[in-house]
């Protein structure tokens, strides 16, 4: 119970990664707020899950890509454990196609949703952050961000742009005790990459050095670590959790 007294919001926490890492914090001790856009009963099932382990955790609907829900969902949190500590970045979306036939509105919404959500939060917990002199900003950015893919061009800049704009936080507020960091996770099992083909699965398969796909609890286990004390002198890292992909 490492994250005693500590609050967290966890962006897109309804299912998958982001469900992973809502338990995972709350397991560790922290209060919890449960971001989802669409789907209130995933969240509230992830809710009771936690409450019935114990644990303080609560739900809040937010479009993170506008700035103005962002910030009460920043606010929500802030009123309802009286303060926000860490933040986990992690919603996002994909529009997939390839670039000859993307279309505009596909491209604008994986950047505003992946991209400008996390800025949009991010802002908005700098000043609790500063204030108390510690924080802990943890992006969700993906192996696709680092190597690009066909048919995901306007998914890989997003989580590309995500990179560079958490090593630029971590820049920013360093000396106020605040860390950033990314986390790249690989091929991981979730409704999200359960949409491929199996072609598409046995040849992302054939390239992974450990043999196997991820599991959401392989994240949300290095989130948990990356919210606590003893990462305080990591920042401004992207720490690849993909089997040996990137190699």
């Amino acid at each position: 119970m490492f994250l005693n007294g500590k609050s967290a919001i966890v962006t897109g926490a309804s299912r998958g990664i982001g469900r992973a890492i809502a338990l995972k914090l709350a397991q560790s001790g922290a209060s919890v707020m449960i971001n989802y856009v669409s789907n209130a009963r995933a969240a509230e099932e992830v809710q009771d899950q936690i409450l019935a382990g114990g644990g303080r955790a609560a739900v809040f609907k937010a479009d993170v890509s506008s700035y103005d829900e962002a910030q009460k969902l920043v606010s929500a949190g802030a009123a309802e454990f009286g303060g926000v500590d860490i933040l986990v970045n992690n919603a996002g979306i994909t529009r997939d196609n390839l670039l000859l036939r993307m279309k505009e509105e596909d491209w604008d919404a994986v950047l505003t949703v992946n991209l400008k959500g996390a800025f949009n939060t991010t802002r908005a917990v700098m000043k609790p952050m500063l204030k108390a002199r510690w924080g802990r900003i943890i992006a969700v950015s993906s192996i696709i961000g680092l190597r690009g893919n066909a048919g995901q061009a306007n998914y890989a800049a997003a989580k590309a742009g995500l990179i560079g704009f958490t090593k630029s936080v971590a820049r920013e507020v360093g000396s106020r005790g605040i860390t950033a960091n990314a986390i790249a996770p690989g091929f991981i099992s979730t409704e999200m990459t359960g949409k491929l083909s199996e072609t598409v699965k046995q040849k992302m398969l054939s390239e992974i050095p450990l043999g196997r796909f991820g599991e959401p609890d392989d994240i949300a286990n290095l989130a948990c670590f990356l919210a606590g004390d003893a990462a305080g002198y990591i920042t401004g890292q992207v720490i690849a959790v993909d089997g040996g992909l990137a190699i």
